[in-house]
């Protein structure tokens, strides 16, 4: 959700996605977020919620074995992450989508669609940084699938 703006979180981005392209066709997609003032009714958060959840639905393909970025998904540690991602590539699911909701989290849409979801962790990230978490840990991903010691 939204367009990243930070410089460092770009660049550190983009070095993931050059050492992830020996790996797989690693690409971001931005999907605008919608304005949301401070202070919002419960109603007026779902209704947000709602309309970037559709936006986020649009760019999903059917084929494509999705990851829900939420708090209250399953923790995983990175070596768990890796073996999950080579059995998606064993097993047919060579197209695998992540989802970072915008600041108010995801639509129940989007989590209803997800194959999974993964959590961080309790602590609540900005969803621009997390972009560079993932991606990271995408790597990584990649790194312990192929006998790396980078992980260590």
């Amino acid at each position: 959700m939204g367009k990243l703006k930070e410089k460092y979180l770009k660049q550190g981005i983009a070095e993931y996605a050059k050492r992830l392209s020996k790996f797989c066709k690693f690409q971001v997609v931005e999907v605008p977020d919608e304005k949301a003032p401070e202070k919002l009714s419960e109603a007026e958060m779902e209704g947000v919620k709602e309309r970037e959840g559709e936006r986020i639905l649009a760019k999903i393909k059917e084929r494509e074995y999705v990851f829900a970025l939420a708090i209250e998904g399953k923790e995983r540690i990175s070596e768990q992450f890796a073996q999950e991602i080579d059995s998606l590539a064993t097993y047919g699911h060579s197209d695998i989508t992540f989802v970072i909701g915008g600041s108010l989290g995801l639509s129940p849409e989007v989590l209803k669609r997800s194959n999974a979801q993964i959590s961080f962790g309790r602590f609540t990230l900005p969803h621009q940084l997390m972009r560079l978490v993932l991606s990271e840990q995408i790597y990584r991903a990649y790194m312990i699938n192929s006998g790396s010691p980078y992980h260590k």
